[in-house]
């Protein structure tokens, strides 16, 4: 068995991540409205998960 096959998940799962943080991105962004806004949008496309969490565990409270 090759090691190149045990590494396919976790390409799939970069893939996903990005795809995930580009769509955050067009979110974020349509929602912005000033300069700060827009620099607060990357900021939050890149660690949307993180977010995400925090929210749902603030909720769960």
């Amino acid at each position: 068995m090759s090691d190149n096959n045990r590494s396919a998940g976790a390409a799939g799962g970069g893939a996903i991540y990005g795809l995930g943080i580009l769509g955050a991105w067009v979110y974020f962004w349509q929602q912005a409205d000033g300069f700060w806004e827009y620099v607060w949008a990357v900021i939050e496309g890149l660690f949307w998960p993180a977010f995400m969490v925090y929210e749902v565990f603030n909720a769960l409270d």
